[in-house]
Parts: C-alpha cells; sequence; structure tokens
C-alpha cells in the first residue's frame, strides 16, 4: 500500500454525542484542492469524518489505510477473544449457529467452514446494483468499525478489505433483501468478493465481472479465506445503510441549493414582494437554519430591480401587491425544516460510522480476560427515521416547487405573465403547460412513497428477529423521492426562466439581480428560450440533466 497517509481527527464531543450537529458548510469541502494530490484517510475507529465519508463516495480520498495501533488492539482482542472460546464460552456467530439455528453448536473443524457457507447462504440479495461509490464506502465504514476492536476480527481482514477500496475493486451489492437488521445481503455479497468464493465486481469504472477475474486483474490475491467468526462483523452491521444515508444527504443538499436558485428565478419573474424576506421577520420566529435561508435569498436577490414597486409598476401592476401568497411567503420556512435535518444527519453518520456496530462484541474485564457480549447494535432505527423525517421534508419541498410552477403558468396567479408561458400568438402557441404536468404526475408517487418505512416492521426468522427496522426500505425510499424531485425541480427552473423571458421586453432597461441573470444565462446555455412550440421533451431532459449534476447551484452555495 503506497501514498503519503494523513491521520485525521474530529471532536471527539461529536463522536460521544456530546456536541451539537456539525455546521452544514463544514462538511461540504470534501474534494483536495485544486492541483492537490489527496494525502488519504487512516482508519482508527474513532475520528473518520463526514467529509472523509464524502471523500471516498466520490473517489478522491486517496489511499485509505489501517492505523498501526488500531491494528496491536485487534490483534490483543482476537487473542482474548479465542481464549474465552476455548475456556468454554459460547458464542453467537462464532462457536454457535445463526438466527433461527442459533442453538446448535460448531465444532472447532466447522467454524471456519461455516463462514463461507454464511456468506454464500446470506448473499441471496436481488434488485439494482448499489451504486459504486457507495459501495466502495460501506466498505471503508465496515473497516472502521472493525478498527475499534470489539468484533474480534484479524487486522489482515481489514487490510484485505482497504486492498480492494484503494486498488478499485468495487463488489456489486444487491439493493433488495436487507430489512435494516445489519447489511446482510449486500455485505454478504461483498463478502463472497473479499475471499475471492464468488460473486461480481467491478474495477474503477469497467464492467462487472466474476469476482476472480476481476481480483486478478487488480494485481490482488485471489483466495481470502477467513477465520472463526469473521462473516458476522462483516455482515451483522449497519456499513451499507450509512454510506446509503451519507450519498442521499449529499444528494439533498444539492437538492436544496439548487432549489434555492429556482425560487429566486420565481421571485422574479413574478415581480414578488420582498417583505417576506425580511430580517427581522425571520429572527422572530428564532430558527437559525430558516435566518439562514432567508439571508441566502436575499442576497441572490438583493439588487433586483424587479422585485420592486417600480418594477411591479413598470410590469402593470395598478395597487401594491401588499403581500404573496403562502407558497412564497413560507418558502424559506420550509426548506429550513429540511436544513435543519441535514445539519443533524452530521451528527448521526458521524456517529454511526465510529461506533461498534455489529454482534456479538467483545469486552476486556478487569481481570484482564475477555468476554463475548451479545446486544443489538447492529439495529438501523436511528438513521431509519431520520432518512423517513428527510423524504418526508424533501417530498414537501417538491410539493412545494410544483405549486411555484402552478402559479407561473397561470395569468392570474403570475401577475400578468402569459398563459401556459405561451410565447405570441398565446393560443395558437400552448406554451408549457404540458412540461408543467410532468411536475404533478410525480407529485403523488413521492407521496405515496413518503409513507415512514420505520413504522413497518414486521416479525421474520421463527420470531428470531421478530422487529425490522426496515431501513434500507427507507432509504430506497428517499433515493426513488430525490429523482422524482429532481424532475419537479427542472420543471420549475424551465417555467420560471420562460416567465423572466417573456417579462423582459415589457420590464425593459430594469436588471434582475446579478445572481438571478448569471443562473438565468446558465441555464439558457442548455435550453433556449421558447418562442413558437417545439418538441420539448429534449427541453426537459437537458434541465433535469443540469439539476441532476448541481449545475443549477447558485454561485456561493
Amino acid at each position: 500500500m503506497t501514498g503519503v497517509v494523513l491521520a485525521v481527527a474530529v471532536s471527539s464531543a461529536l463522536v460521544t454525542g456530546s456536541a451539537g450537529p456539525a455546521p452544514r458548510h463544514a462538511a461540504q469541502a470534501v474534494a483536495p484542492a485544486a492541483g492537490k494530490k489527496a494525502t488519504g484517510i487512516t482508519l482508527d475507529g474513532d475520528h473518520l469524518t463526514v467529509a472523509q465519508m464524502r471523500a471516498v463516495l466520490h473517489g478522491n480520498a486517496g489511499p485509505v489505510r489501517l492505523a498501526p495501533a488500531a491494528a496491536d488492539r485487534m490483534r490483543a482482542a482476537r487473542e482474548g477473544g479465542l481464549l474465552a472460546l476455548s475456556r468454554g464460552q459460547r458464542v453467537y456467530g462464532w462457536n454457535q449457529a445463526l438466527g433461527p439455528l442459533k442453538d446448535r453448536p460448531l465444532t472447532d473443524a466447522e467454524q471456519r467452514d461455516f463462514q463461507r457457507r454464511v456468506l454464500r447462504s446470506h448473499a441471496a440479495g436481488t434488485g439494482e446494483e448499489v451504486p459504486p461509490g457507495v459501495a466502495r464506502l460501506a466498505l471503508v465504514l465496515r473497516a472502521n468499525a472493525m478498527a475499534r476492536a470489539r468484533m474480534g476480527v484479524r487486522p489482515e481482514m481489514v487490510e484485505r478489505m482497504l486492498a480492494l477500496v484503494n486498488a478499485g475493486v468495487t463488489p456489486v451489492m444487491p439493493s433488495i433483501g436487507s430489512l435494516g437488521t445489519g447489511d446482510l445481503q449486500p455485505m454478504a455479497a461483498a463478502g463472497l468478493v473479499l475471499t475471492g468464493d464468488a460473486g461480481t465486481a467491478r474495477l474503477r469504472e469497467g464492467p462487472a465481472r466474476g469476482a476472480a477475474e476481476i481480483l486478478r486483474q487488480a494485481g490482488l490475491p485471489v483466495e481470502f479465506p477467513l477465520e472463526a467468526g469473521e462473516t458476522l462483523p462483516l455482515i451483522s452491521g449497519s456499513g451499507v445503510l450509512t454510506a446509503r444515508y451519507t450519498a442521499s444527504v449529499d444528494r439533498a443538499e444539492r437538492f436544496l441549493d439548487q432549489f434555492r436558485g429556482a425560487f429566486a428565478l420565481f421571485l422574479e419573474a413574478t415581480r414578488a414582494e420582498a417583505g417576506s424576506l425580511d430580517e427581522r421577520t425571520h429572527a422572530e420566529r428564532r430558527i437559525p437554519a430558516q435566518e439562514h435561508e432567508a439571508a441566502r435569498l436575499r442576497e441572490l436577490t438583493a439588487d433586483s430591480a424587479w422585485m420592486t414597486e417600480q418594477g411591479r409598476e413598470r410590469y402593470g401592476e395598478e395597487s401594491p401587491r401588499v403581500q404573496d401568497a403562502v407558497s412564497v411567503r413560507a418558502a424559506p420556512h420550509i426548506t429550513a425544516t429540511a436544513r435543519q435535518t441535514l445539519d443533524e444527519a452530521q451528527t448521526i453518520i458521524t456517529r454511526e460510522a465510529n461506533a461498534s456496530t455489529s454482534n456479538p462484541l467483545l469486552f476486556e474485564r478487569p481481570d484482564h480476560t475477555w468476554e463475548f457480549v451479545m446486544g443489538g447494535n447492529w439495529d438501523g432505527a436511528r438513521i431509519g427515521h431520520a432518512i423517513d423525517t428527510l423524504n418526508a421534508q424533501i417530498t414537501d419541498v417538491a410539493v412545494l416547487s410544483h405549486e411555484l410552477s402552478g402559479r407561473l403558468i397561470a395569468s392570474k396567479w403570475s401577475y400578468g405573465l402569459p398563459d401556459n408561458l405561451a410565447g405570441p400568438p398565446v393560443g395558437l402557441n400552448s406554451g408549457l403547460v404540458q412540461v408543467q404536468t410532468v411536475g404533478a404526475a410525480l407529485i403523488p408517487e413521492m407521496q405515496t412513497r413518503a409513507m415512514p418505512a420505520g413504522v413497518l416492521s414486521r416479525p421474520e426468522k421463527f420470531g428470531q428477529e421478530d422487529h425490522n427496522t426496515m431501513a434500507m426500505a427507507s432509504v430506497r425510499n428517499l433515493d426513488d423521492n430525490l429523482s422524482r424531485a429532481e424532475i419537479v425541480l427542472a420543471v420549475q427552473f424551465l417555467l420560471a426562466a420562460q416567465g423572466i423571458d417573456l417579462a423582459r421586453p415589457t420590464m425593459g432597461d430594469l436588471p434582475l439581480a446579478k445572481a438571478t441573470d448569471t443562473l438565468h444565462h446558465r441555464l439558457r446555455e442548455r435550453v433556449p428560450a421558447l418562442g413558437d412550440d417545439r418538441w420539448l421533451t429534449p427541453d426537459v431532459d437537458a434541465a433535469i440533466d443540469m439539476v441532476t449534476h448541481g449545475a443549477l447551484r447558485p454561485d456561493g452555495s
């Protein structure tokens, strides 16, 4: 393993829970500075940060290695664990079978073969492949959890996992099968690749192929047999769930940043009354995230001549606006609830990444003997419920986005923009009305998939696993809804930009805010303004592509 490696640290208070969530902006700078090579990550089980996790997710973390001190602790713990077994302790997954078969003892001769059989039997998942960045991060998260030296695995196992990561070998993990009671199916699939026994993997960006072929191509030994007790720590944890949550949080931030830009364009197109962004009003609510949202919107629209009495008069409004609709005045309040949840996610993810999320765990007694303790630290309820909450809030913002789009296509609701945002002659041209219904088609799907899966537990495996968090269903719902939300937001961008183009001839020399003008120009580089009706699917697809890749984030977000 080569490369300069940087050991990093975060406040221990954040890991133990005595501090509040990390500032949102602090977790975003994950890429190395331009021209600088990523220096890497050292895992010790205590100090993995959200910024580092995002770097792994996006493939710019550099080499990842195990801290020597952590390796020493792991060796000592495994020696103590094996001694506890030799003295007669019966331990789940070591010298006892699993699940409903937990009462079946395993002989010393069976224990090593048992590890291979568990991986084969548990690698039964199906569905779409987990994104490669998520699979890569899941391996790093499990390695970091093992580095805490509570699971009894050899440091060589962690080093094998990191060898795959550093060589660009990513196991293909299925997305369906886990109930949030550990990452059994996806991590078992990873385990087959890890051991070289079966499964499929990718080498960097290449196609999925058999594990043995990929390992040889990467220059790694094909076979890596597991020793007694090493399968359960790999699959009985929350690595995949935490990795997927981290990716979803990253994506949700990108979505909310772009909603801010789309909303600013809406405010310009409708010459909205800026009083709803007044700093004094938001300070009275005493919600920092709300104050921040309003402040950013003030910055984006501060120098607009359209959002003034002069601008409204220029467009033909004969009386003061007084106030806009609820969707306009309460937008900072609505988005702030999701922002606050994303801030809280930093703490949840950091704690989970630096915790012993497995069963059983190994502890040293005061007399320096060791014992295994059976528990439920693999449980994903905390993450699952947080995911359900974020899903509901992203859905709410998407509903808001759709409502704003609905205002833009109606002349009465937009204060005089042409109906359907049609180019002249209106009526001969139908405009963007069917683009707006693209968003409408997705809102019921989002609302249905916002149902919290975390309340839908069902007993399985003869009642041995009689409560399941269903957290993996929660994160699939969130990811699917983020895809829908990005389409809904792309529609709003198209409509708001068209509204600005249709209003501009009347507004004459009155300028848009500099920030909104820049954002409008960026969209128009890919999607030209609509005059006469044309085939609109390419326009919609281009806008969706821009939103999906974060291209419509306002500068400074």
